[in-house]
């Protein structure tokens, strides 16, 4: 039987460890912020992230500007 906590993630920022393809939580929450925004980004509607860098990002855009400021 599922309890109130398990129906409804706790409210907050989320701890995740990036993985190829897949990502793994940490601490449970409902968002993760961006590395190159700080935009929070709603754990359902990640897409992009480093799984060097450990980061995640908001856009393919903040993406590409995190690669571009490490090489310059």
């Amino acid at each position: 039987m599922m309890n109130r906590m398990d129906r409804f993630p706790p409210a907050g920022e989320a701890v995740v460890e990036f993985l190829d393809g897949d990502l793994r939580v940490v601490r449970q929450g409902t968002f993760v912020r961006c590395a190159v925004t700080g935009q929070p980004i709603p754990l359902d509607e990640l897409r992009y992230w480093s799984v060097d860098r450990q980061e995640a990002y908001a856009t393919p855009e903040a993406s590409l500007a995190r690669v571009k400021a490490s090489r310059g």
